[in-house]
């Protein structure tokens, strides 16, 4: 075997998934839409910008940030994630490094406690990011952090640590991206439509319509795989943890999931959880 190429679970080689910022209360409804449409996504979250119980009867204008209770109650399903998004949503790239630092760390330690589960993702507040910062990250636990900047194509990251969106949804080209999307069908390296933006959005410009027309037409479709930022990023570095033999026709998996994958002529194959699979 010459060449190796990722495949999602079951095959697929392609793979939806959505990034929103700030835990706002027109979330409920984001995910209504996107359970609806089976699709799977992460929200990013500054701890330090709840909004006050006393505050909560007085939200009338966006973005309307969700109290610390809404939260709680909000984000408890599997097909969603939560990530950190700076503890006080500061530009970092702008913060000393003992402040910067403190805004991942802090916002991190806050919402594994909050949630009772490991968080390794984020997304950059403003998409403020250095350096400096993507090494603060990564020194602080973090595996994954998206950017705000977009790509306007279907490649997966090199960088996880500046994690680049496919397109914000008030992106003009979204339509002709959604169907190029659709139409395409890999043959080696997998594809990934990776959507984000802020659900208040949609109320500000009040067009929802944009996101229940992506969720349409790319959900439940039985040749895409849905996941959360994370899935995503555990199934990229499963992959390239796949252990070879010279000739690359004896593969071990080290990892706990299973792995799947392709080769240059087509062929797909997968290997479970400790298995040496020869080929």
């Amino acid at each position: 075997m010459n060449s190796r190429f990722l495949r999602f679970p079951g095959g697929k080689a392609k793979v939806v998934t959505l990034s929103y910022d700030d835990g706002v209360l027109a979330d409920k409804r984001l995910m209504e839409i996107m359970k609806k449409n089976g699709l799977k996504g992460t929200f990013n979250i500054s701890y330090g910008c709840f909004t006050s119980e006393e505050d909560a009867p007085n939200r009338t204008k966006v973005p309307g940030r969700l109290t610390y209770n809404e939260a709680k109650a909000l984000y408890v399903d599997d097909d969603f994630e939560i990530a950190c998004h700076g503890y006080n949503h500061p530009h970092l790239a702008m913060c000393d490094t003992a402040v910067a630092c403190g805004q991942v760390l802090n916002d991190r330690i806050a919402l594994e406690k909050m949630f009772g589960r490991p968080i390794h993702g984020m997304a950059y507040p403003f998409g403020s990011v250095n350096d400096d910062v993507a090494e603060i990250c990564r020194l602080c636990g973090i595996w994954y952090s998206r950017v705000v900047k977009s790509k306007g194509d279907f490649g997966l990251p090199n960088d996880w640590l500046r994690l680049t969106p496919t397109c914000h949804h008030n992106d003009p080209r979204l339509p002709e991206m959604i169907e190029e999307f659709i139409n395409m069908k890999p043959s080696f390296a997998p594809r990934m439509f990776f959507l984000w933006g802020h659900s208040y959005e949609f109320d500000s410009k009040e067009n929802w319509n944009v996101i229940e027309d992506f969720a349409q037409k790319l959900g439940n479709r039985d040749d895409i795989w849905y996941a959360t930022n994370m899935e995503l990023y555990l199934a990229w570095r499963d992959f390239h943890q796949l252990e070879s033999s010279a000739d690359g026709n004896t593969i071990f998996n080290p990892t706990c999931r299973t792995v799947w994958f392709a080769d240059r002529p087509g062929n797909l194959y997968k290997v479970g959880p400790g298995e040496t699979l020869h080929i």
